[in-house]
């Protein structure tokens, strides 16, 4: 039976000429002798820990922003996966990785089966072009990663390069929030949260602008 396995790692988002400090949320789905490995963030050697033996089928990157991917490459190497990535947020691999390019690309509808359960990719824009989240209606009675699309208090950052609050809310309100309200939500960073709990604010958010 497929699992999900939470690592917290530290380190450091810059894009815009700014840099601050975050936590993400790193995520392994998969069994005893098989995983996926969702935004490797920060600590390659604490995620490759958890990883243990098992072998990586994928390493699935939610978006390009460099505290999500920085660490890929290492840990490409370590695990011999394949790095994927949305077509649309290249610049943004680009910006980190100018030498390396990712092994494919993730495509809306795209799904990637570990263990006894498929992820379907949904394509959701307004973060930045590229971003996705994965939906599993069968892992753990129905599990969204999510990434930096959606948060426990609504959607994520968009006063940056590359960024849109209108899109951002589009892809939650026609994409997100069609889905079962009981799914449970597992972000990018910070706590987790439940379709059912953020869908009554999307009129709060859309009237604060962010």
């Amino acid at each position: 039976m497929a699992q999900i396995e939470n690592i917290v790692t530290s380190g450091t988002f810059s894009l815009d000429g700014e840099t601050h400090d975050v936590d993400n949320n790193v995520y392994l789905v998969g069994d005893a002798q098989n995983v996926i490995v969702i935004d490797p963030a920060h600590d390659v050697e604490k995620v490759r820990e958890a990883i243990g033996g098992r072998n990586v089928s994928a390493i699935l990157l939610t978006h390009g922003h460099d505290d999500h991917i920085s660490e890929v490459i290492k840990l490409r190497e370590m695990v011999d996966a394949p790095v994927l990535i949305h077509k649309e947020d290249q610049m943004l691999w680009d910006a980190t990785h100018p030498n390396e390019q990712p092994d494919g690309n993730i495509n809306d509808g795209d799904t990637f089966t570990i263990g006894n359960v498929e992820l379907t990719a949904i394509h959701t824009p307004g973060h930045s072009p590229g971003c996705v989240v994965f939906h599993a209606p069968e892992l753990e009675g129905g599990v969204l990663f999510s990434g930096d699309t959606l948060f426990n208090g609504g959607p994520g950052a968009t006063g940056r390069s590359y960024s849109n609050f209108d899109v951002i809310i589009e892809s939650i309100q026609n994409k997100l929030f069609t889905l079962p309200e009981h799914t449970r939500v597992l972000t990018g960073h910070g706590d987790s949260t439940v379709i059912g709990d953020e869908k009554p604010h999307l009129d709060e958010w859309i009237e604060r602008g962010h």
